[in-house]
């Protein structure tokens, strides 16, 4: 059903890879959001919460270099242990606390890599402006969908993301205690689309409608991609998963391998919220984006 539209709607969505840290661990964990351009001029839509993480990422690295920095003036003082312990206790660290973030567009330009960010002052939603490069890599650019009130119960809708990293081009560097992108390894991560019925219309706090749900869930690596149609019409934004209780508690006793064993069970339905066509449309036109729409 969907074949031909995520060929066309591939052409400009994106991944954004990245690579994070906890304190006093040198496990990398890999991660990935999404994106798509929406014309020539270097504009792409994703996420706020996504584009929130990468402003952030400077801050967090300035934090963690500023307690080097002070752990090391700390390191040949008597009773460094016990002050270093408090150091860590002063920054807020402990095991759970990320201390590195690094993110990584993916296939977006050749030369310098510049870009702003705006976000929404209340919806998941941002733009992303690239500029200061060579060549942008993308020539494709999304249809927007404009029969807005065609949106309805029923209509199936089909999201496309980059929810399982796959790529492995990173490294922890034990001597200077950081982590870091390296030139080997892979540096890819395959896309993966995820098809769902619209069930019902999310409101804002005046009322309107400014986004949708779906019966299958947007999963994690997937916010900041495009809901599109069978003709590759974008209707939306993979946003959020929500996750519904229905009551359907389970507590009984079952066979497995010969054995009787007691299986506990508290079902709930995972369903996607998507920022509608309509919210997105007017965000760009305040911001002076172009787009298509038909």
């Amino acid at each position: 059903m969907f074949v031909r539209a995520i060929d066309v709607t591939a052409q400009f969505t994106r991944a954004i890879h990245s690579i994070e840290r906890y304190f006093g661990s040198p496990d990398v964990f890999p991660g990935a959001a999404s994106m798509f351009f929406v014309n020539a001029d270097g504009w792409a839509l994703t996420c706020r919460h996504v584009a929130q993480q990468i402003v952030g990422a400077d801050q967090l690295l300035q934090k963690f270099t500023d307690f080097k920095n002070q752990r090391t003036a700390l390191s040949g003082k008597k009773d460094a242990r016990r002050l270093i312990r408090a150091l860590e206790k002063t920054f807020g660290f402990n095991s759970t606390t990320v201390v590195e973030l690094y993110n990584n567009f993916m296939g977006c330009v050749e030369g310098k890599l510049q870009a702003d960010l705006k976000w929404h002052a209340t919806l998941d939603l941002a733009l992303i402006q690239f500029h200061g490069y060579d060549r942008l890599l993308c020539n494709t650019f999304p249809v927007f969908a404009d029969a807005h009130d065609d949106l309805k119960q029923g209509k199936v809708l089909c999201r496309l993301g980059f929810p399982f990293p796959e790529f492995n081009n990173f490294e922890y560097d034990g001597v200077a205690d950081h982590i870091r992108w390296t030139s080997v390894g892979r540096i890819d991560t395959p896309r993966f689309p995820v098809e769902g019925m619209v069930t019902r219309h999310l409101l804002d706090q005046g009322g309107g409608i400014m986004g949708f749900e779906m019966s299958t869930p947007g999963l994690r690596g997937q916010s900041g991609g495009p809901a599109f149609d069978t003709e590759g019409r974008v209707w939306g934004m993979q946003s959020a998963t929500n996750h519904l209780d229905l009551n359907f508690d389970v507590d009984m006793k079952v066979r497995r391998n010969g054995q009787e064993v007691r299986m506990k069970h508290h079902a709930v339905m995972h369903v996607g919220h998507c920022i509608h066509v309509r919210a997105i449309k007017e965000f760009m036109t305040a911001n002076g984006v172009s787009f298509r729409a038909g």
